[in-house]
């Protein structure tokens, strides 16, 4: 059992019922899928219940995955998004737990690289495309030949040398904007030595009972995870046909405005955390939340180049003036934001009609996409 690929073990679960062939997938993937939860909540307990959650998703959904899934980039990335939302449901610690317990567990023979990379590596993850990250997970992630790579993505060794390249580039990139200066070479190194460490010794049994009752031995607190989770899910699916809708009407008319109508997304304060710059709504996110923590680099980075311009010239090099005091009282008051509009102006701009709780105040924010991310460019005209 042990010498199938993964599709293989797959279709055995889903035509057989084959519990060993879900054990020896949750067996293969288990120390990948702890250490993605382990790494954004810090916690090994909530890391736990994470990886309980992912592998009842995959035993759920497993009768809809496709032919051609590739299982390892599909379970990081559902590690991630459950991650996430267990973050946004407020069941994590503060963030500073995470830190001190990343001074904890990295050990003084680990590269001074990873110290900085870890806090953001799946942030940016999370900004790749999915070919680039399927690529990411199976080359640094599994230890995976370029060869291998090749074959799971349908491509020749070549081909995917080239794309592991080009992805490793945009994660170089991605951590130079914050402050990591490096190669990727010793970015590659850096996550094949630390990215995935091992699991709890039991956990892998206890994933798979649990699992493969789809859930019905699962806590409540993991039960709602779960179906949070698949919310998240469905809605990240759901958007992204959105975009590449919108991104067809923008084509064939850049000249018309292009209006979305989304149901309201609320963000309690409890919620607020780092989300990248892959969209709007993150980019958002993570400019809200580096001003709510007074983290005056991290907000200077969600902004655009000239509205970091304009900040900088306000501040005149002193780096308590970035963030204004008007705006840390203000966003002490805020217990929480909606967005109740989106409004796509054109391929590089999207602004946010959003209101603020406490305040109760409405401000339309322009989000504009430069350099590939999105940042925020100020009010909205």
């Amino acid at each position: 059992m042990q010498e199938l690929d993964d599709s293989a073990l797959l279709r055995e679960y889903v035509e057989r019922g084959s519990e060993e062939a879900f054990a020896a997938l949750v067996t293969r993937h288990v120390n990948k899928v702890y250490s993605v939860a382990l790494r954004l909540t810090g916690n090994p307990h909530s890391a736990e219940e994470i990886t309980q959650a992912v592998f009842v998703i995959l035993a759920r959904k497993s009768r809809h995955l496709g032919k051609r899934v590739i299982l390892s980039g599909w379970l990081y990335q559902t590690a991630r998004l459950t991650a996430v939302t267990f973050i946004r449901g407020g069941i994590r610690r503060a963030r500073r737990e995470q830190e001190a317990y990343m001074q904890t567990v990295l050990n003084e023979n680990e590269s001074e690289a990873w110290v900085q990379i870890a806090p953001l590596l799946d942030a940016a993850m999370a900004g790749l495309n999915e070919a680039d990250r399927h690529a990411v997970v199976l080359r640094f992630f599994d230890g995976k030949s370029l060869r291998e790579v090749g074959v799971a993505l349908g491509a020749n060794e070549d081909a995917a040398k080239k794309r592991v390249s080009r992805a490793l580039e945009k994660l170089r990139a991605f951590f130079a904007k914050r402050g990591v200066s490096s190669t990727t070479a010793i970015i590659a190194g850096a996550i094949s030595a630390n990215s995935v460490q091992a699991a709890p010794v039991a956990l892998a049994k206890a994933v798979t009972a649990i699992a493969v009752a789809k859930g019905a031995m699962a806590g409540g607190s993991t039960l709602t995870l779960i179906q949070e989770a698949l919310k998240i899910m469905a809605w990240t699916k759901a958007k992204t046909a959105m975009v590449v809708t919108a991104v067809a009407i923008l084509t064939a008319s850049t000249t018309t405005t292009l209006v979305i109508q989304h149901r309201h997304h609320h963000f309690p304060r409890s919620s607020w955390a780092y989300a990248g710059y892959a969209n709007p709504e993150s980019a958002f996110q993570s400019s809200v939340w580096a001003i709510s923590k007074g983290d005056a680099q991290t907000w200077l980075a969600s902004l655009t180049p000239a509205l970091q311009t304009e900040v900088n010239q306000r501040a005149a090099g002193d780096d308590d003036k970035i963030i204004s005091a008007d705006d840390k009282r203000d966003f002490d008051r805020i217990t929480g934001y909606r967005i109740r509009d989106r409004q796509v102006r054109s391929k590089d701009e999207v602004v946010l009609e959003v209101y603020a709780e406490g305040l109760n105040q409405t401000q339309k924010c322009s989000m504009q996409r430069t350099g590939g991310e999105w940042k925020f460019g100020g009010k909205a005209k």
